[in-house]
């Protein structure tokens, strides 16, 4: 019955793996062996204050403290005083007030369950003991060698030496300890790491509940969003199944953080309320709604009062930044000032790659309400830097569009155009709705024209089997050829030339015509070369009409996303356009068909224009 409790444990549901574990418990018990009915009561303990039943978790801690009573010294005392520990620090931080046994000096409970660990060879238990003295020394600001104690608990549960139950706690601790004080590298080579143990191990479901939460967090600062809210509703599921509803609140509200990003602005306060149903704490998420919402006073109000519950939780402090950008919005400069002094004093005590990077975008954002925009630039820079050496495309795309408001308002108009296009791109490639939209409205007021165009994609197929078959020398005869050919008729039809990447075209048109009637006669021009020379590369193209922005001599902006997905749709020797612009430039056309362009939310008509 122990045994399948393990089992259950990992499959679930929980009732299943407590009714073994206290069936257990029993039988042990009926035999008189007390360390074993023991070491059943300590793991009850954990399922239920997993299902939040606080009082059944303290019943069965006191049968645990009764059974060892007078027990020889054995590795169950360690256990014992492991949840002490962990009572300790959560009673230190708050999160409890009434622990189930009064928990002494965390510290030497610390040192006497290692004692035992050691003295009877239980690498389980010494592992444990380990993460969580290195998390108590970095709450106590020994951030190092905090650090060093995690790193060697990860390390020693990564060799696979432990039981699951072990491994899979430190690492769900690891992971955790990396979310809390924003050490994203760190928690992405420990969740690699943990990836490869789950493959090993073939456990069913290897990430489950809150290490599927925890790893949502992670690839959602990747940019790997549609893989992240699959996480995250995994994590839901995993809680029903489990039967801890409760629970179901951190996945709720990380769902609600990717819709918001996404411009889903229903869908987040949804996500969000869920979360504040399931008892989770809905900031700084909410309070991010209420400003995308045009109530940034309101917003501001929600998350200060927030900040007010945990005036001595810096690592719970450390987590909403969100503050700065709220106080900002609302017209607080100086509350903005304090929480960036405030997160600046935090990345310097615990010196975590994001956690700076946080602290000086926000001094860049409040130097900027405080029009100093040229003392901006310096920190808004080194923000960008280091978010993208974390490899947080979203974070490092904000830094940059705060940095070109500080270019713009120096007169760097160039410097500012640069770094909005840049970071228009990457919330584009995101599905980021909001932000490319405010990114698209900074460059139409100040750094842009909008204007609208007909959009040409052009591209040689096939252009690596054909290298290898007439080899370097032709190849490159070849695309001299073709594009000294294409760039005549886009003269003749007057297009301009926008870009020129390998041997693929982009161009503009003022007219559906002009463009439609450059690519007829592209595809002509080369049907006739193949008649009389024998051979000419085939050429698929793409035209879209459509508004886009105007940058110097480029266009940016969502129709031309539009136009290079539809012209990634023909196929060799084909002219595939939007249906609107087919009719616009008066053309014969067929097949018809309705298709979804990657990036954009509504689907498209497009047909074949027919240039024979």
């Amino acid at each position: 019955m122990e045994l399948i409790g393990e089992a259950t444990s990992w499959s679930g549901p929980t009732e299943s793996c407590i009714e073994a574990r206290e069936r257990a418990f029993g039988a042990y018990l009926a035999n008189g062996e007390r360390r074993a009915a023991a070491r059943l009561a300590l793991a009850l303990v954990r399922d239920y204050t997993l299902k939040q039943a606080g009082s059944a978790a303290a019943g069965w801690f006191q049968q645990a403290e009764r059974l060892l009573e007078g027990e020889p010294e054995c590795p169950e005392h360690g256990y014992l005083a492991l949840i002490r520990i962990r009572l300790g620090k959560r009673r230190q931080r708050g999160q409890t007030a009434n622990p189930p046994s009064e928990t002494g000096d965390v510290h030497g409970l610390v040192q006497r369950a290692l004692e035992i660990a050691q003295k009877f060879g239980d690498r389980d238990l010494e592992v444990l003991v380990l993460h969580n003295k290195g998390s108590m020394l970095i709450a106590e600001g020994e951030v190092d060698e905090g650090w060093a104690l995690i790193d060697e608990a990860a390390a020693a549960a990564a060799t696979g030496d432990l039981r699951p139950t072990a491994t899979g706690s430190v690492y769900c601790w690891t992971i955790s300890t990396c979310r809390d004080l924003l050490e994203v590298r760190r928690a992405g080579e420990w969740t690699a790491r943990f990836e490869q143990w789950c493959e090993r191990t073939a456990l069913p479901g290897g990430w489950r509940g809150d290490c599927r939460v925890h790893r949502a967090e992670l690839l959602r600062l990747q940019g790997r969003w549609t893989e992240a809210e699959e996480e995250a509703e995994s994590a839901s599921e995993d809680f029903l199944r489990f039967d801890m509803p409760a629970e179901i609140g951190p996945a709720a509200y990380e769902i609600g953080e990717l819709r918001l990003r996404r411009g889903d602005l229903a869908g987040a306060r949804d996500a969000f309320r869920r979360a504040l149903e399931a008892g989770a704490e809905p900031q700084p998420g909410l309070a991010l709604l209420r400003l995308a919402e045009g109530s940034p006073i309101a917003g501001f109000g929600e998350l200060a009062r927030a900040l007010a519950d945990l005036p001595d939780a810096p690592i719970e402090r450390a987590r909403l930044p969100a503050f700065v950008e709220l106080a900002v919005a609302a017209g607080r400069v100086g509350a903005a000032r304090d929480a960036a002094d405030e997160l600046e004093a935090l990345a310097m005590l615990y010196g975590s790659d994001a956690l700076t990077a946080t602290a000086r975008w926000a001094r860049g954002v409040v130097l900027l309400a405080e029009r100093d925009s040229a003392s901006a630039v310096s920190p808004l820079r080194d923000a960008v830097r280091r978010w993208h050496a974390i490899g947080a495309p979203y974070e490092a795309a904000r830094a940059r569009a705060s940095l070109a408001e500080a270019y713009e308002a120096v007169g760097e108009s160039d410097a500012a155009v640069l770094e909005l296009e840049a970071a228009l791109t990457i919330f584009e490639r995101l599905g980021a709705a909001a932000a490319a939209r405010r990114a698209t409205a900074l460059l139409r007021g100040g750094y842009a024209d909008p204007a609208t165009g007909t959009f040409l994609f052009s591209d040689i197929c096939g252009s690596t089997r054909l290298v290898e078959a007439i080899g370097d020398e032709a190849w490159l005869d070849l695309v001299e050829w073709h594009d000294r050919t294409l760039r005549g008729l886009f003269d003749a039809h007057g297009g301009e030339e926008i870009d020129h990447a390998g041997d693929g075209f982009f161009v503009v048109f003022r007219q559906p015509a002009a463009a439609l009637g450059c690519g007829v006669a592209i595809q002509r021009a080369l049907a006739e070369h193949r008649r009389n020379h024998g051979f000419a590369p085939s050429v698929r193209i793409g035209v879209h009409a459509a508004e886009a922005i105007s940058v110097g001599r480029g266009y940016r902006g969502k129709g031309v996303h539009a136009a290079a997905r539809v012209g990634a749709l023909a196929e060799a020797n084909e002219i595939v356009a939007s249906r609107e612009t087919a009719e616009a430039g008066r053309v014969d056309f067929t097949r018809p068909r309705v298709v979804a362009l990657k990036g954009l939310s509504e689907p498209v008509e497009i047909v074949s224009i027919d240039w024979k």
